[in-house]
């Protein structure tokens, strides 16, 4: 057992059932039901009663965490000497992300680390990624938020990826079945004009050897779901810059996927301070998991 399984399990009971402990910890429903069900493996009994009604802890539940929840706070005990001694109840975290990251992959992660290191201050830059980069340069920022890959002058660790989709009028064409090549070539498209998403869409698109009909270049994520809203034509986005899509608009997978890679980076030849680290730990333990609706 590990204490993610346990943290799980307290969550759970807490909240009455799996999805509202999976919203709580920000994990998908699959990977609370996962957690629990491999602790009730490795244990050999059942923790939780399930029903209608949520999810209660058995006899053997109950007891079993008062035990995890003096493990917890023993794990936050832990953490919180450890942190004395790397000097992480002061001092100050500068961060910069571009917007979708600022918006969905940046807060829960960062609600984690607050409750870490409650001493340390932290202030945020929203910027494009080519700002992003240019703030750790000058030294402004410790850590960015952006798009990966970039040049060899950053550390770079994967966050997440974050699938591009066709975004149509919801009448357009029937949610869940599949767009081919040929249906896509009948749009003219709203390209985003931001950054690597403008050259990542038109080469894939010529990777597959699609004509690519652009009708507008739009910078604002927003506008554009707007103008798909209004039926102006089809747009090809990152899922989190994206959302929240209205119902008005449907998001279609592409014929053949394409990512976008969303990661943390630090300047190669700067000297960190201890709160940098503990803010990639964080980074690197919630990584498997980015929720996005829409």
């Amino acid at each position: 057992m590990n204490i993610t399984q346990l943290q799980i399990l307290a969550a759970v009971v807490e909240t009455g059932n799996f999805s509202a402990a999976a919203l709580q910890l920000d994990l998908s429903q699959s990977a609370v039901s996962r957690a629990i069900a491999a602790l009730e493996d490795e244990l050999g009994v059942v923790l939780l009663s399930r029903g209608r009604f949520g999810a209660r802890p058995t006899r053997v539940g109950e007891r079993v965490l008062q035990l995890a929840q003096r493990m917890l706070q023993l794990h936050d005990s832990i953490v919180h000497e450890v942190n004395l001694e790397k000097g992480l109840q002061g001092g100050h975290l500068r961060i910069a992300s571009f917007r979708s990251a600022a918006t969905h992959v940046l807060p829960p992660r960062l609600a984690l680390f607050r409750q870490r290191c409650p001493g340390v201050s932290v202030s945020i830059i929203e910027t494009d990624p080519q700002g992003v980069e240019q703030a750790l340069r000058e030294g402004k920022v410790d850590i960015g938020l952006l798009p990966l890959p970039r040049s060899e002058e950053f550390d770079t660790w994967e966050i997440t990826r974050d699938e591009y989709v066709v975004l149509l009028p919801s009448t357009a064409h029937p949610l869940g079945q599949p767009l081919t090549w040929a249906q896509l070539s009948r749009y003219e498209f709203i390209l985003y004009n931001y950054a690597e998403c403008t050259t990542a869409v038109r080469q894939h698109w010529a990777t597959a050897r699609q004509e690519l009909k652009v009708a507008y270049e739009i910078k604002e994520d927003s506008t554009i779901v707007s103008m798909v809203a209004q039926g102006l034509g089809a747009a090809i986005l990152p899922r989190l810059a994206a959302v929240p899509i209205p119902p008005e608009v449907a998001a279609h997978s592409l014929p053949i996927p394409l990512e976008r890679v969303i990661g943390a980076a630090i300047l190669a030849s700067a000297l960190q301070v201890p709160s940098v680290f503990a803010f990639l730990d964080v980074l690197r333990q919630t990584a498997p998991e980015v929720r996005a609706t829409g």
